[in-house]
């Protein structure tokens, strides 16, 4: 398979991930909404605010990935047609700084976050910062497990491009 194949392959990849973020962000905002409208006590009705905050921020996470990576099917085209060396170390150069990115984030950060979640929501006693410590902690858990995916993924077409690059030295 052509390099540009596999670069064309991992944009698709980010923009389905944004697709099932604002797939993800629906449900959240349609969960927001149950807790504001059937929520009877205390506790329940604590949850939509957070909810519906941490459902936005999804719905601009997804518009951004969409919106950053779905213009890159025809950029990369036209950038490997110009100068195909120069798009394979161009692309080396991007995917080696987001593996350095997402490994913060995903294997660092997150989960730090997590576990202070969890704390706040074990010592903190009133409702609504409760409810906000429990849907933090459900948001960052979910944005490792998508950016595992995206790292692993980022992983894989940086190992392509590195043995393209090589062939092309040869």
């Amino acid at each position: 398979m052509d390099i540009i194949n596999y670069s064309i392959d991992w944009v698709r990849g980010e923009v389905f991930a944004a697709r099932v973020i604002a797939l993800i962000s629906v449900f959240v905002l349609l969960c927001a909404a149950g807790f504001y409208l059937w929520g009877k006590t205390s506790m329940a009705r604590a949850y939509w605010l957070p909810l519906a905050v941490s459902g936005v921020f999804l719905v601009v996470v997804a518009g951004g990935l969409y919106y950053a990576n779905h213009p890159r099917i025809e950029k990369f085209q036209e950038q490997y047609r110009e100068n195909t060396e120069l798009f394979v170390q161009g692309e080396l150069e991007r995917t080696a700084k987001s593996d350095r990115d997402l490994t913060l984030i995903v294997f660092r950060v997150l989960p730090i976050l997590v576990m202070l979640c969890a704390l706040g929501a074990m010592f903190i006693t009133k409702t609504q910062g409760r409810a906000w410590f429990i849907v933090l902690m459900m948001l960052f858990a979910f944005l490792m497990a998508v950016d595992s995916n995206t790292r692993a993924r980022n992983a894989e077409y940086h190992d392509i491009l590195l043995k393209v690059n090589s062939h092309r030295l040869q």
